[in-house]
C-alpha cells in the first residue's frame, strides 16, 4: 500500500514500519507542517508579527532560521547524517529597532525546537565582561557566562570589547574567553553579538575568530515613518491613551523633524516622545478650571505633541537623549 504523504514517521511506526535507519525508504513522508504546529513555532512567529511592526526582512529570516532548525531536529531523530548547528548571531542596525526583542523570541524559538535548555536571555555590555585590572577580566567573563548558560548571551554594542588603540586593553581576554566557549558549549549557549552596522563590520575584520563562529547575520532595518507612527500608536493603546486626529498630525511632524537630529532612536524616540507628551497631557488636565469629560484623559492632542523642543525653531535643538550612546 502507497504511503499517505501526510503520514509522520510516527504513524509509520505505528504501522510497523519503525523509526530505525533501516525502516526508511523513498516513500516515507514527513508532515513537516505538523511539525511546525506540534512544536508551537508557528505560535511565537505569530507573536513577533503581532507585537513587532515593520522588520520584515528580518522576520523572514527568522522563519527561514526556524524552518532550517525544525528540519535539523527531524532530520536528527530519523538518525539522517546531521551535525550540531552554529546558532551564534550577530544583530545589526540602528537603536530601537528591535533587537533585543527579537533576542528574547530568537531564544524562546531555540529552547523550543530542544537546541537550548532555558529560554533566559541574559544581556550586557562590555562592563560587565571586562574588568579595570590586572586579573579581573577573566573572573568577570567567566561569571557572565555562567548565568548565561544554557540559553542565550545577548552583547551589546559588542565592537566595544575591542579598543585597537589601546594595547594594553583587557578587552582581548574577554574575547579569547568567549570564542573557546563559544566553539565548546555551542549546543549550551548562543551569543548574539550586537551593535551599529559600520562598527561590527570593523569589530569582525580585527577579529576573524568571532565571524568564523558566527553563522547567522541579521541587519535590522530603520522604521519609516508610517512604521513609527504606528508603534506609537501601538505604545499608546498599550498605556490606555490614543492620538486625537490632529494629534496624530503633529506627531507625522514630530517623527520627520526628529529623525534628522542627533540621537534619533527609532521606537526608543517614540517612547520617550510619547513619555514627554503624557505629561504635559496631564499638565494641562490638571490646569482645567471647568468639568473634564472622561474621554479628554484619555486623548493626546496637538497641543501635547506640538510643545516638544524639536518644534522650537528659534533653538533648533533635539529633546535631550539619555545619557551617553544609545544602545539597541
Amino acid at each position: 500500500m502507497t504511503p499517505d504523504p501526510r503520514q509522520s514517521e510516527q504513524d509509520l511506526a505505528q504501522q510497523g514500519g519503525g523509526s530505525e535507519p533501516d525502516s526508511l525508504t523513498a516513500d516515507t513522508h514527513i508532515d513537516l507542517r505538523r511539525e511546525l504546529a506540534e512544536s508551537g513555532i508557528e505560535e511565537l512567529l505569530g507573536e513577533l508579527d503581532a507585537e513587532m511592526i515593520g522588520l520584515a526582512p528580518v522576520k523572514r529570516r527568522i522563519r527561514e532560521t526556524a524552518a532550517l532548525l525544525l528540519v535539523d531536529r527531524v532530520r536528527s531523530r530519523l538518525d539522517l547524517a546531521t551535525e550540531p548547528p552554529t546558532l551564534h548571531m550577530s544583530f545589526t542596525g540602528n537603536p530601537g529597532t528591535g533587537k533585543t526583542t527579537v533576542a528574547l523570541r530568537m531564544a524562546a524559538i531555540l529552547h523550543r525546537l530542544g537546541f537550548l535548555p532555558t529560554s533566559n536571555v541574559i544581556s550586557v555590555t562590555r562592563d560587565d565582561l571586562v574588568g579595570e585590572y590586572i586579573g579581573h577580566t577573566a573572573p568577570k567573563t567567566k561569571e557572565v557566562l555562567k548565568r548565561a548558560m544554557g540559553g542565550v548571551l545577548f552583547i551589546d554594542e559588542a565592537y566595544y570589547l575591542h579598543r585597537a588603540e589601546n594595547e594594553r586593553d583587557y578587552g582581548q581576554e574577554s574575547i579569547e574567553i568567549l570564542l573557546q566557549v563559544m566553539e565548546d558549549k555551542r549546543t549550551e549557549l548562543v551569543v548574539i553579538l550586537a551593535g551599529y552596522q559600520a562598527e561590527m563590520d570593523r569589530f569582525f575584520h580585527s577579529n576573524p575568530g568571532f565571524r568564523s563562529r558566527v553563522a547567522h547575520h541579521i541587519d535590522f532595518p530603520d522604521y519609516s515613518d508610517e512604521e513609527l507612527l504606528l508603534i506609537a500608536e501601538l505604545m499608546l493603546r498599550e498605556r490606555g491613551y490614543e492620538l486625537s486626529s490632529k494629534g496624530r498630525d503633529a506627531l507625522a511632524a514630530y517623527v520627520e523633524r526628529r529623525r534628522t537630529q542627533p540621537h534619533f532612536a527609532n521606537a526608543r524616540s517614540m517612547r520617550n516622545a510619547l513619555d514627554r507628551a503624557i505629561l504635559r497631557h496631564a499638565n494641562r488636565q490638571v490646569m482645567r478650571d471647568e468639568l473634564i469629560p472622561v474621554a479628554d484623559l484619555s486623548t493626546i492632542e496637538e497641543v501635547d505633541i506640538l510643545a516638544s523642543r524639536v518644534f522650537d525653531e528659534l533653538e533648533g535643538g533635539a529633546e535631550s537623549p539619555p545619557s551617553g550612546r544609545p544602545g539597541s
